[in-house]
């Protein structure tokens, strides 16, 4: 594979609420913790090279949730990259609660919230997170009453913006009756188009789309990414995000990783540039994915 460009600036900027820009090339800071999404990692200093390597590559935006450990990827990213670039957006969520490895279970109550928010906030080691998003809607809680919370907690000045995850074109409406809503972040990828509704909607409304598990690929989809990678000298995963950066410009995929190597080689992705016929063909490959929490 040729020399590449590992700037996260190659991938072009996103405007979030006409507030912040950032390069349309995160990074989702999930895998940093342990089995499960548990706990502390494996080899805490390469999860922090991973951060910082991160923040060397260009990268500017950075998403995490405080039910990552729980609360072990706020930590890590704080102790990173503290005192921040100023340039740097952390993305946080909120919403799920872990009663235990690879366990997930719903709180987006008000209460929680508000608790939830303190507790980045501290771990973040910051007086107002940029991007605060609800994880999920919780079915034992109004939805309009959790998206309540959040604008009460931006007019206090504890978030600045306010997003969106796991949500329908309903739920981002009905939110944005209450507040301004800055991203959406739902499961997406090549080979998992299930949200294409949303994008576009997120499109027209210039709301940026942030899509998790972003590399999912079914095998076909497989198929053909391995010879169009070929064919760019790069690799298939490469060839994934270039093809979403493609799909909209309000795209904003955050693949996450523990490994730096593998971290240069997203990045990398940013340089690659499909024609109209490679984007046409990717596009006709679509297969239903299945992805892990986000």
């Amino acid at each position: 594979m040729p020399t590449q460009t590992f700037s996260a600036a190659a991938s072009g900027t996103i405007s979030l609420g006409g507030q912040l820009t950032v390069s349309r090339l995160g990074y989702g800071a999930m895998r940093i913790t342990g089995e499960g999404i548990w706990g502390p990692p494996k080899d805490r200093a390469q999860a922090l090279a991973v951060l910082r390597r991160a923040v060397e590559l260009g990268v500017n935006f950075i998403d995490t949730a405080d039910s990552y450990g729980p609360n072990t990827s706020e930590e890590l990213i704080a102790e990173a990259l503290s005192p921040y670039p100023k340039d740097l957006v952390i993305a946080t969520k909120g919403g799920w609660v872990r009663p235990g490895p690879g366990h997930w279970s719903h709180d987006a109550s008000p209460a929680h919230l508000r608790k939830a928010v303190e507790g980045s906030l501290k771990r973040l080691r910051l007086d107002r997170i940029d991007v605060y998003q609800l994880h999920v809607p919780d079915p034992a809680t109004s939805f309009d009453k959790s998206v309540g919370a959040l604008a009460e907690l931006q007019v206090e000045g504890k978030i600045r913006l306010i997003g969106l995850s796991n949500v329908t074109q309903e739920h981002i409406e009905r939110a944005r009756k209450i507040v301004p809503i800055v991203s959406v972040q739902n499961r997406y990828s090549l080979a998992d188009r299930e949200w294409d509704y949303v994008v576009e909607y997120c499109e027209k409304n210039k709301i940026a789309f942030i899509p998790w598990f972003p590399l999912a690929a079914g095998k076909a989809a497989g198929e053909t990414l391995a010879r169009i990678a070929k064919a760019h000298q790069v690799t298939p995963m490469q060839v994934a995000l270039a093809w979403l950066l493609q799909r909209s410009p309000i795209m904003l995929p955050i693949p996450g990783t523990s490994s730096v190597a593998h971290l240069e080689e997203n990045i990398g992705a940013g340089a690659v540039k499909l024609t109209e016929a490679e984007m046409a063909e990717l596009g006709a490959v679509s297969l239903p994915g299945i992805g892990t929490r986000s």
